[in-house]
């Protein structure tokens, strides 16, 4: 029986990657708690198994004492000089049980206290294992899939891809392999709970240290990513050695390497740019395939200690620097951590050589349908003073503002109405309107 015990310890450790010590433990515990109901409540029991034979042993601590009124705490001072012949009044000694025997319902108390001390030990196994592991990535099968959220095996753990860290059009099916970035391990009741990403910018970088041999080397580094998932990313990379080139190293011979990340993101269109120490040349950069006239940086940062930066772009780069939807101001505006204001040549010029009509007139622009008292201020700072200088502007050039987002045709038509008001009261329409117009549409 106790050779038959130390087998299936050994086993159990083996399996469940345990140390054995953790499960004698874990045992002892387990048969002491069993053993109440012969040995009573007391707190001077313990268990000890033998590592080496599996042989069990009681032992009961108990105070040397002239008259013994408690026979399980206390013993006489006869009974503790057979024991330890130094043994003195006030001494403490170790007093060796006769073998325990054990009901159904003790041994049944037993395995539940060792099962659950096997599952902590497991838990906190699977946890120490993956808690270094948190920007890393993992390849995984999906398992099942609950509420659009995939369950992933990996390993002996699972991991969880919620919806949100999904790439949009992505669909899963038991059995699939996937890789994943990992976004967060911590504790919960129920376990380590392992969260996964394919959306984060880090999974991007990540991709290209493995899929590009310079950057394993550190010939190339990657100093910054920016992703709208599924749709476009924008990737800096420098080089740490004059003659190498960053970008063709990881474009690649005719785009093998990035055409690999690619496909993995499910033909994510990715900019490589070069990156620069001189902020207005990495701005420029960033705003790529849009070719940039100039870029002057603001004094002064906004609020949140964000700097700013102006960009001017020909009229015919306008709508390629904003992007659809803005999208590429947006990621050039994260891959950088600036806020960039976008303007057309012509529209620079016409505000140095005309009178701002109506130029700086919070009230006016407070006064439009949907424009709260923060819009105003992100307005003004993007050098849209007035409802006459969003016309002017055009909705793509407010569309590439940040705060004014999926607002922009409401705030356009709020703008258009007042122009149109205040130039029927005036005696005409403002010439100046239709030539911005025909600038942001080229």
């Amino acid at each position: 029986m106790n050779r038959e015990l130390l087998q299936v310890i050994e086993q159990i450790g083996r399996e469940k990657g345990i140390d054995p010590e953790v499960l004698f433990e874990a045992l002892e515990s387990a048969l002491l708690s069993a053993s109440r109901r012969t040995l009573g409540a007391a707190e001077n029991v313990r268990m000890e198994i033998d590592r080496k034979t599996g042989a069990l042993k009681v032992y009961c601590r108990k105070k040397v004492v002239e008259e013994v009124t408690d026979p399980k705490l206390e013993i006489g001072p006869a009974e503790a000089k057979a024991l330890n012949p130094e043994a003195e009044i006030g001494d403490e000694l170790e007093q060796e049980l006769p073998p325990q025997e054990f009901g159904r319902i003790a041994a049944q108390t037993a395995k539940q206290v060792i099962l659950q001390r096997v599952r902590d030990a497991e838990r906190d196994r699977i946890y120490k294992e993956f808690e270094g592991k948190e920007g890393q990535i993992l390849r995984g099968v999906v398992h099942r899939i609950e509420k659009r959220n995939v369950i992933l095996e990996i390993g002996k753990a699972e991991a969880i891809l919620p919806e949100r860290e999904q790439i949009p059009g992505e669909r899963y099916n038991p059995g699939d392999r996937v890789r994943a970035y990992v976004l967060e391990v911590r504790r919960t009741t129920k376990g380590p709970q392992i969260t996964l990403s394919r959306t984060h910018p880090g999974y991007l970088v990540r991709l290209f240290e493995t899929e590009i041999p310079e950057i394993q080397e550190g010939i190339v580094v990657v100093k910054a990513a920016a992703r709208e998932a599924g749709e476009r990313a924008k990737v800096a990379v420098a080089s740490t050695k004059r003659d190498v080139d960053p970008i063709g190293a990881c474009v690649g011979l005719r785009g093998t390497r990035i055409q690999v990340i690619s496909r993995e993101l499910r033909g994510e269109k990715i900019d490589i740019i070069e990156w620069s120490h001189d902020p207005t040349t990495f701005v420029a950069r960033a705003l790529s395939p849009a070719k940039v006239s100039s870029v002057t940086m603001a004094e002064e940062t906004d609020p949140e200690g964000q700097p700013s930066a102006l960009v001017v772009v020909p009229d015919n780069q306008l709508s390629l620097a904003i992007g659809k939807k803005g999208q590429n101001a947006r990621l050039a505006a994260k891959l950088t951590g600036m806020r960039i204001d976008i303007k057309s040549e012509s529209e620079l010029e016409t505000e140095r050589s005309e009178p701002d009509e109506g130029g700086g007139d919070r009230a006016a622009l407070a006064a439009l349908s949907g424009v709260s008292p923060e819009l105003v201020a992100a307005l003004v700072a993007a050098g849209l003073g007035s409802p006459l200088d969003i016309v002017r502007a055009g909705r793509e050039r407010l569309a590439g503002i940040a705060e004014v987002g999926e607002r922009a045709e409401t705030v356009y038509a709020a703008a258009e109405q007042w122009v149109a008001a205040h130039a029927r009261r005036g005696g005409g329409d403002d010439p100046g309107v239709s030539g911005s117009e025909d600038a942001v549409s080229a």
